[in-house]
């Protein structure tokens, strides 16, 4: 399994339920990596699909590929905390979904990927938040009507 650092672009990992649904799972935007991580980290089957959202440049690494033991300390360290980050927007992700009104959730997301809102379609967001564009659509008029 390959994980990819966005140099340039958008990238969107998505799961596809029995029913055909869309699931996007998260955005990758410039300077972001993306992966299945359980498939990534167990050398299981990819349970998530990962696409290209615009025209994208990516590094295309696997574990096989990184040899940590020549990087300089700093380098991994580094790349751990960004990691980190990445993995602490997805447990705030999960948690929210569990609990937060879609409302809280669309501001997290306008915090989390503040550079993507314009790039990427109303329905796809909508996915990422786990509503409906129809409802999407109706609480950003509720927040345009409170500002």
């Amino acid at each position: 399994m390959k994980s990819y650092i966005v140099k340039k672009g958008l990238l969107r990992s998505y799961t596809i339920d029995e029913k055909g649904k869309e699931h996007i799972f998260m955005f990758a935007p410039e300077g972001w990596i993306i992966s299945d991580i359980e498939s990534y980290a167990n050398d299981a089957k990819a349970v998530l699909h990962i696409d290209a959202l615009e025209d994208t440049e990516v590094i295309a690494f696997n574990k096989d590929s990184i040899d940590t033991s020549k990087l300089p300390v700093d380098a991994v360290l580094e790349e751990f905390f960004r990691l980190l980050k990445r993995v602490s927007v997805l447990q705030r992700r999960v948690i929210m979904l569990m609990s937060a009104p879609a409302k809280l959730r669309y501001e997290h997301f306008l915090e989390t990927y503040p550079q993507i809102t314009n790039r990427v379609p109303q329905r796809m967001i909508a996915s990422y938040l786990g509503i409906t564009p129809e409802a999407l659509s109706k609480l950003r008029g509720e927040i345009a009507r409170q500002k």
